[in-house]
């Protein structure tokens, strides 16, 4: 620990000259119109020109952060900024940059940099200059930023951001307002208030499309998370040992999520790339929902999933967002992903939140089973949700289908194939395992509660679907196309095997569960023999690679052909000899908010029987009442 400093000598004071007091009367009396209201207080360090339409020039002094709701292209011109964990500096392209309201705001921090000699601020400042003039900044603008100028600050160019896919979420209305700032409740005297702190900087902002917000909005690194991090960052640049397996795992609402993606954008700033294995079927990084996945990550993450959705090197469709009822087909999937991992680069991976009762044997044997080198356990305090996953524990607890050292009988596997399954190291029973734990405490208000997240959940899963559909969207800035309007692929029944995943369906009732269907386009090893003019019916749900997703958009019987709408390129498609329809609905606005229709929705109905068993009827969720204010959220 750095020793502290003593208190400063105290020096006589000298007498302020008459000068000095005419302008300490001024610098008062300029304060006071401040006080009152009628010149907005400029935060000091901080400096928002307008640069062109649609961009903006910041300015940030050395440590100081912008935390901020809304998107955007951010560009550093002079010096280095840190965006979650990120670094960025002047030679690099600009990185779009999304904060909607639904997650955690982002903050953006002026990186400290060596103060230069006094000979070289002049070629300092002409080096911002330049860059500024570079990038077509106003002379205004560069007038006013090169005023507040200092060699330790960094200055920073954002611009408008519009990609096809926020043009696609934000055109259905429970999700327009996704990237504006949700407030609590507030009365007239808060409303003033806000409206009188309200700065041209601010004004600056908008125009550009983020607001600032408070900094409790942002991420809260706790001394427990930066300890582990630290330590993390320390073992993946030094391989010393093999390279590292980051297991990441903790009840719902710990935050596993965003300290993955703030563990991997620092891993970035010292590594070409990281590997990613998400487990959590229910709350995906890379994919739509109800998948296990392994991605090689090179880019930095700056935004929640439904902004970065992209083709895993593996991946393979669970079908559901939970694996409770089919336990051995989960471990056999995340066997099959994990053996495509070479061991060449660091790989963190992601678990799911269910960690009570056979949640937590069945974490046991994902530890046993995939020998990570550190486990990272997210918890609170009271350790309430699991106890603490020591090495000694996980070698004595029985798993779901592994046994503990004292063991002497494990729960008998059916013939799915699960059975014959050991961990990577052996059967990882008969030595403890060796790992490193580590503690992350959580310290954001209402940490490891239930039902507290910021959104529920099935929302942020229709969001990643929503996300990976906006790829069908053309590139170009222009009107969006409603889904019904694109030209889907025609495939023929005898091109692909169907199966239902989740449920016992009829043959003579599959048409009707497959049309309107969200589907995973797989590829299977087996050849497809079609002996009938009907659909290929497999009767077990394969463990195979997933290559996309996509929508039945309608089937035609005459001519024997599914209609499938997706964003997989063609050369893909032509290995797809597979549809598997599992539990993950395509999102109600979708269904309900298809424009242009004249009468009668298609798939959507009022004139229904609710007394039929199994049926019912869109519910709307209203009000989702979250931490730090209410993201209103009519969501049909």
């Amino acid at each position: 620990m750095p020793a502290r400093r003593g208190p400063p000598s105290r020096r006589p004071r000298r007498a302020p000259s008459r000068g000095g007091r005419a302008e300490a009367a001024w610098r008062e009396f300029a304060a006071s119109f401040a006080r009152a209201g009628m010149v907005p207080p400029a935060e000091a360090g901080l400096a928002a020109v307008e640069a062109a339409e649609g961009a903006a020039v910041l300015l940030l002094a050395p440590r100081q952060a912008l935390t901020f709701t809304g998107k955007c292209r951010l560009r550093c011109l002079y010096g280095a900024v840190r965006l979650l964990g990120f670094a960025v500096a002047s030679h690099q392209p600009g990185l779009p940059v999304f904060s909607p309201a639904t997650h955690c705001a982002l903050s953006l921090e002026a990186l400290p940099a060596d103060r230069p000699p006094a000979a070289d601020l002049r070629q300092l400042r002409a080096a911002a200059r330049a860059a500024m003039r570079a990038h077509s900044v106003r002379r205004q603008a560069r007038v006013k930023v090169m005023a507040r100028f200092s060699p330790e600050c960094a200055v920073v160019l954002l611009e408008h951001l519009d990609t096809p896919v926020t043009r696609f979420l934000l055109s259905h209305p429970p999700l327009s307002r996704l990237f504006e700032p949700q407030v609590r409740p507030r009365g007239r005297r808060d409303a003033r208030s806000e409206e009188s702190s309200f700065t041209p900087e601010d004004a600056v902002l908008a125009s550009v499309g983020i607001v600032k917000c408070s900094p409790d909005r942002g991420l809260l690194v706790s001394e427990s998370m930066f300890v582990a991090l630290e330590e993390l960052i320390q073992a993946c640049c030094a391989e010393d040992e093999g390279v590292p397996v980051v297991l990441v795992c903790g009840p719902k609402n710990t935050g596993k999520s965003t300290f993955n993606r703030y563990l991997i954008n620092l891993l970035l700033n010292r590594l070409p790339s990281v590997e990613y294995m998400e487990c959590d079927i229910g709350q995906t990084e890379f994919t739509p929902p109800g998948c296990v996945s392994l991605s090689n990550v090179t880019e930095a993450i700056l935004g929640p999933p439904f902004t970065h959705q992209q083709t895993p090197r593996k991946m393979v469709y669970y079908g559901q967002t939970s694996c409770e009822q089919d336990t051995e087909r989960y471990l056999d999937v995340v066997k099959y992903v994990f053996s495509s991992y070479k061991k060449e680069v660091p790989l963190v991976i992601n678990t799911m939140g269910w960690v009570k009762g056979e949640g937590l044997l069945l974490l046991i044997d994902i530890i046993r089973l995939l020998s990570p080198s550190h486990i990272v356990q997210m918890d609170v305090y009271d350790w309430k949700a699991m106890a603490p996953l020591t090495p000694e524990y996980v070698h004595l607890t029985p798993g779901l289908y592994t046994k503990g050292k004292q063991q002497a009988k494990c729960k008998q596997m059916g013939t799915s194939g699960a059975g014959g399954w050991k961990s990577s190291e052996g059967e990882g029973d008969t030595s403890a395992p060796e790992y490193k734990l580590l503690y992350v405490h959580p310290e954001f208000p209402r940490a490891g509660v239930a039902g507290e997240a910021r959104v529920h959940s099935g929302i942020l899963r229709d969001m990643s679907i929503l996300g990976y559909l906006g790829q069908l969207q053309s590139p170009d800035v222009g009107a969006v196309l409603p889904l019904h309007s694109l030209v889907p692929y025609q495939v023929p029944f005898s091109a692909v095997a169907l199966r239902v995943i989740h449920t016992d369906v009829a043959p003579t009732n599959i048409m009707y569960a497959v049309n309107a269907s969200w589907v995973g386009l797989c590829r299977i090893p087996d050849e497809i023999r079609c002996q009938s003019d009907g659909p290929v019916l497999l009767t077990q749900t394969p463990v195979c690679d997933c290559l996309g997703f996509g929508i039945v958009r309608g089937v035609e019987m005459e001519r024997k052909l599914y209609h499938v709408l997706t964003p997989v390129p063609p050369e893909n498609l032509r290995l797809v000899n597979c549809l598997l329809l599992g539990n993950i609905a395509i999102p109600n606005c979708v269904l309900v908010g298809q424009q242009g229709v004249e009468g009668e929705i298609p798939y959507v109905t009022s004139d229904y029987n609710y007394s039929i068993l199994g049926s019912g009827k869109l519910k709307k969720k209203k009000h989702f009442k979250r931490r730090e204010y209410v993201f209103e959220c009519d969501y049909a």
